[in-house]
């Protein structure tokens, strides 16, 4: 399996493990009988567990395109050094933009949304030309 295939693997990993921790702080907030309700009244969260939602959130939209970064490369056989370096920025990048958001540490989590966004443009750069 090449590189970028990996972390993509990872990727979804990570976004597994995101709804899985926006659970946990989600159901503590609003408590486990609110979760298992059909949920007719709306309930907004707040503090981490809103944080959590936003990341996990923001991570289904990055996780699109890079999805459709590593698919490109493996299918136009674009696959180098550095489509796999940037693959691995992206994981990287995307680990430590979960923590960053979580604690509001600015500027660091626009600084890891970017190296993200920009592994990704990396790879499609590579693939496309």
């Amino acid at each position: 399996m090449s590189p970028e295939l990996t972390a993509l693997g990872l990727a979804a990993v990570l976004q597994i493990a995101q709804i899985a921790f926006y659970a946990v702080l989600g159901n503590r907030e609003l408590g486990v009988s609110y979760s298992l309700s059909a949920r007719d009244q709306t309930r907004n969260l707040t503090g981490k567990a809103a944080r959590a939602q936003r990341a996990m959130n923001n991570h289904f939209e990055s996780l699109l395109l890079f999805t459709i970064a590593v698919c490109l490369c493996q299918f136009s056989q674009s696959n180098t050094h550095l489509t796999a370096g940037a693959a691995w920025t992206y994981i990287i990048a995307r680990t430590l933009y979960i923590p960053a958001y979580l604690f509001g540490l600015s500027p660091w989590r626009t600084i890891f949304w970017t190296l993200g966004l920009g592994a990704i443009g990396v790879i499609l750069g590579v693939s496309l030309l």
